[in-house]
Parts: structure tokens; C-alpha cells; sequence
């Protein structure tokens, strides 16, 4: 005879509902950018595919902390399947133009949940929805200005190289006000 805990879960609110969806919109976005990398990787610009592996990481670690919140509030998890991907291209300023469109549908996303959090009156779901709506103004900011590199460089992808490389900060030990992620951030 086995002995399993049970632990009765929560009901789903409609805050909890968009959580989970969110979860998807996450791990899509993480596959997302991994296809945009190995798009760069392929074309032999390094400094580009090196930042939409990282960004592609980053899009993973949000996914993985949405699951441990939902895991701490006593909800269940399920792990989706990812949405569809974009692989192929035409040239670089596509791919970037792609990436600021997710980044602006993640912030209306995120968005919508604060709202929703505040509406339901989980004001630990607000208070836990606030880092992710500063993250956003960071995400959106930072594609935005890169899709002008590559504007500005009129095609010259070593211009678009010898910014990212130019802008290169070591690797920071994390965002200390960062939600806990599932399974430890990579």
C-alpha cells in the first residue's frame, strides 16, 4: 500500500485562468526567440543570435516563475504545448520588427492580469504581477531600440554586430527582485 499526499488546489480564478494561459505565452515566446537565435546562428552573426539565446533563456525563466507562483499558491500547473513558431525569414529587420510585436503582446498580456488581479481584489496577485509589468517597459524598450540599429545600418548586419558587442555588459548575477523560478533561473 502507497501512501499519496493529496492536497486539495485552489479553484481557478479568472486571474489564475490568464496565469496559466500566460504560462503558454512564456514558453512560446522562449521558442520564439530560440528560432530568431539559430535564424542569426546560421547567418554567422554571433552577437545577434547571442541575444536572442539569452533573451530566449529569459522568456523561459518568466514561464518557470509564473508556474512556481502558481505552485505557492496551491494551484494546479499544467505545461503546455508552445504556440506556433516563426522560422522563416527574409532578412534580419523582420525577425527584430517579430520580436518587438511579442514583447508588446506579452506587455498587453501582462497588463490584462494586473488589471484582472486588481478587479478580483488578489492583491497578491497584483503585488506579484508588478515586476513583470517594470520588466515589460525593459523588454519593450530594448527591442525597440535594436530594431533602430538595425534600420540605421541599412543593411549592414556588422554595424548591427559591433553595437551588440559595444553594448555588452558582463553577465549580471540576476535581478535580485526577480520572482522565484521554478526548478532555479538558468
Amino acid at each position: 500500500m502507497t501512501l499519496m499526499a493529496t492536497r486539495t488546489k485552489e479553484p481557478r480564478s479568472k486571474f489564475h485562468e490568464l496565469l496559466q494561459q500566460q504560462v503558454q505565452n512564456e514558453f512560446t515566446a522562449s521558442q520564439q526567440y530560440l528560432a530568431l537565435a539559430v535564424w542569426f546562428d546560421s547567418e554567422d552573426l554571433p552577437e545577434l543570435a547571442k541575444r536572442f539565446y539569452q533573451q530566449a533563456v529569459e522568456e523561459r525563466n518568466h514561464a518557470l516563475a509564473l508556474v512556481r507562483y502558481l505552485i505557492d499558491t496551491d494551484h494546479r500547473v499544467e505545461i503546455p504545448s508552445s504556440g506556433e513558431i516563426r522560422n522563416d525569414f527574409a532578412e534580419a529587420s523582420e525577425l527584430v520588427e517579430l520580436a518587438v510585436e511579442q514583447e508588446k503582446t506579452v506587455t498587453a498580456d501582462i497588463k490584462a492580469l494586473a488589471k484582472t488581479a486588481r478587479a478580483e481584489e488578489d492583491y497578491q496577485g497584483e503585488q506579484f504581477m508588478q515586476w513583470f509589468l517594470k520588466e515589460q517597459v525593459e523588454e519593450v524598450s530594448a527591442m525597440s531600440t535594436l530594431l533602430n540599429v538595425v534600420r540605421r545600418a541599412s543593411g549592414n548586419l556588422f554595424d548591427v554586430e559591433n553595437f551588440l558587442a559595444r553594448q555588452a555588459a558582463p553577465a549580471p548575477a540576476g535581478d535580485p527582485t526577480m520572482p522565484p523560478v521554478a526548478g532555479g533561473a538558468l
